[in-house]
């Protein structure tokens, strides 16, 4: 079917760059279709390269500004493994707020909660550069693997794969 605004939901495996020019891996636009590609799609927000999971792409400014803006909140859900134990310290700390070296004002989680002795889940708001594995770093730990499991009200689907798509109507609601 013909979408007026393309928005699709990518599992997003390890391995691709979040960029129409990537440097050092495939381009995640490489994993759909080529008319998808020619609509000019591309991803709202960035994952690493060695992040996996959810990744929304459009081609609708719109809503890639409504969704990237800090102003509007929108809430990213992220699964994480760390390479030492979680303690509810680190957690603490990360909802309070942690320092980062570029930033003017402390960082902080929406929501942080421990999943497993060296696993937490962590709910941020606003985006910023490796934000994650700079937080974890800042209370004494290290990322191992990361998993972007929601996006606003948005979840990843269980049956979708790494690697595969879906189409998302575009007036999804993500808040």
């Amino acid at each position: 079917p013909f979408h007026d605004k393309a928005l699709v939901l990518l599992h997003k495996p390890a391995g691709y760059e979040c960029s129409t020019k990537p440097k050092h891996h495939p381009s995640v636009l490489s994993l759909l279709p080529a008319p998808l590609r020619t609509r000019g799609v591309q991803p709202i927000g960035r994952l690493d390269e060695d992040t996996t999971g959810l990744l929304l792409l459009t081609e609708d400014g719109k809503l890639i500004h409504r969704l990237t803006s800090p102003k509007h909140h929108v809430p990213k859900v992220y699964e994480v493994t760390c390479k030492h134990p979680v303690d509810e310290r680190q957690l603490e700390a990360l909802r309070v707020g942690v320092k980062l070296d570029d930033e003017p004002l402390p960082v902080r989680a929406a929501a942080a909660e421990a999943t497993g002795e060296h696993s937490l889940r962590l709910t941020l708001t606003e985006g910023k550069y490796h934000q994650v594995k700079r937080m974890l770093a800042a209370v004494s730990n290290r990322v191992e693997a990361l998993h972007r499991s929601s996006f606003g009200l948005v979840a990843l689907p269980a049956e979708l794969a790494p690697g595969q798509w879906c189409w998302l109507d575009v007036d999804t609601p993500f808040v």
